[in-house]
C-alpha cells in the first residue's frame, strides 16, 4: 500500500524509521486540525491531588464514570490528610461505581498517607517517585505528570492510544502497553509525546473506535495501513 503525505509518498510496508517519523508527525498534523478541541484528559479536577486519585480511579473504568463519584469524594476529603484518615468502608461505598472498589480503597487512601507523609502534601514530579504510589502505573505517572505538571517523562498508553498505535502500525505489541510506549518514545521527538496522546487519544474515543473505526470520516485514514479504505 502506498500512502500520500502533502510532501512525499512513503511507503507503509517496509518503511524504515525515518518515513514512520514523517508519518507520525504528518499524522498528527492532521489531527491538531481535525481536533483543536482535544483536551489532556477528559477528568474532572481542581488540583494535582485530585488529579492523582481520580487517575488510580481510572484504571478499568471509565472518565465519565469517575466524574461521578470524585464531587462526592473530594467534597468529603478535599486533601490527601483528610484522605489518608478517612474510613475505608465510606470510601468504598462512595467509590463503588468505580469497580475494584476494595482494592482501589486501599491504593487511594494509602496514596493520600504518603503524599502527606513523605512529601508534605504536595505531590511529586518525577516518574520515579509517583510510581512508588499503590495504584499508580507508569500510565498513570504520566496523566499526571503531562496534564497538571507539563512535563513528558514518558507516552501515556491508555486503552485507545493502544488500539491506534497498533493499527497505525507504530507498534506491533497489541494490548502491552508498557512495550508500546516504548516504540513511542523512540518513533517520536520528545515535544510531541504530550501532543501525541492527547491527539490520538482523540481520534480514538471520536473515529478510530474499537468496535467500528469509522474510517470513511476518518481525515489519517490515507496514512493508515489498517484503514479499510487502503488499496
Amino acid at each position: 500500500m502506498v500512502i500520500r503525505t502533502d510532501s512525499e509518498l512513503i511507503q507503509v510496508k517496509g518503511v524504515n524509521m525515518s518515513e514512520d517519523k514523517k508519518r507520525a508527525l504528518e499524522i498528527l498534523r492532521k489531527l491538531d486540525k481535525a481536533y483543536p478541541d482535544a483536551p489532556k484528559t477528559y477528568l474532572m479536577f481542581s488540583n494535582p491531588f485530585e488529579m492523582t486519585i481520580a487517575t488510580i480511579l481510572s484504571a478499568r473504568a471509565t472518565d465519565a464514570g469517575v466524574n461521578k463519584v470524585t464531587p462526592e469524594l473530594f467534597g468529603k476529603y478535599p486533601d490527601p490528610k483528610s484522605l489518608a484518615k478517612a474510613n475505608a468502608e465510606d470510601v468504598a461505598m462512595i467509590i463503588k461505581p468505580c469497580g475494584a472498589y476494595n482494592r482501589k480503597t486501599s491504593y487511594i487512601i494509602e496514596t493520600a498517607r504518603m503524599i502527606d507523609a513523605d512529601f508534605g502534601g504536595t505531590i511529586p514530579k518525577t516518574m520515579e517517585a509517583l510510581v512508588t504510589f499503590p495504584g499508580v502505573s507508569r500510565k498513570t505517572a504520566n496523566v499526571v505528570l503531562q496534564v497538571v505538571f507539563g512535563l513528558a517523562e514518558g507516552v501515556i498508553v491508555d486503552t485507545h492510544i493502544m488500539r491506534v498505535t497498533v493499527r497505525l502500525g507504530f507498534s506491533k505489541h497489541d494490548k502491552k502497553a508498557d512495550k508500546i510506549e516504548k516504540d513511542l518514545i523512540t518513533l517520536l521527538p520528545k515535544d510531541k509525546w504530550i501532543d501525541y496522546a492527547r491527539l490520538i487519544g482523540a481520534h480514538g474515543r471520536r473515529t478510530c473506535k474499537s468496535s467500528r473505526p469509522r474510517c470513511s470520516e476518518c481525515v489519517i485514514s490515507n496514512l493508515c495501513p489498517s484503514s479499510e479504505l487502503a488499496d
